[in-house]
């Protein structure tokens, strides 16, 4: 197996991204109507940070609703940014890292995405699933 490959034959390309002046609640919405988990933060193209999934089930209580029948998670998303919300200092690499490389960093940092950055601008987007694919077609 070539273990030199570059993340860049890899890596989503298209990135679902957000901004930080976006509201949680498009946050959420860009997870649901895309099937992602991760999404970067950006001012232009330049990575400010990244929100997980997971980030916004921690700050909200899944299906609850308040005593009027309104959706308490939207409440909640109301209370917060997403600059609080982001992690801040994100790891990334570039696009001519290897996915062997990428799988390193996946098990010594046991986070699930890393922002692909070239020249100080995202240029892509790798998950452990991407890796994962990547493996098992080499099989």
């Amino acid at each position: 197996m070539k273990k030199d490959v570059p993340v860049s034959e890899i890596m989503t390309k298209n990135i679902v991204r957000l901004k930080l002046t976006d509201e949680l609640s498009t946050a959420e919405s860009l997870f649901k109507k895309n099937h992602i988990r991760h999404l970067p933060v950006v001012d232009k193209d330049h990575i400010v940070g990244i929100v997980s999934y997971n980030d916004l089930l921690r700050i909200s209580f899944a299906d609850a609703v308040d005593v009027d029948g309104g959706d308490i998670e939207t409440t909640v998303y109301d209370m917060f940014t997403i600059e609080q919300v982001m992690t801040k200092k994100v790891v990334s690499v570039n696009s001519s890292t290897s996915v062997a490389e990428v799988a390193e960093l996946f098990l010594k940092h046991e986070f699930h995405a890393l922002p692909v950055v070239d020249d100080d601008c995202l240029v892509g987007i790798v998950t452990t699933t991407d890796v994962i694919r990547f493996f098992l077609e080499r099989e």
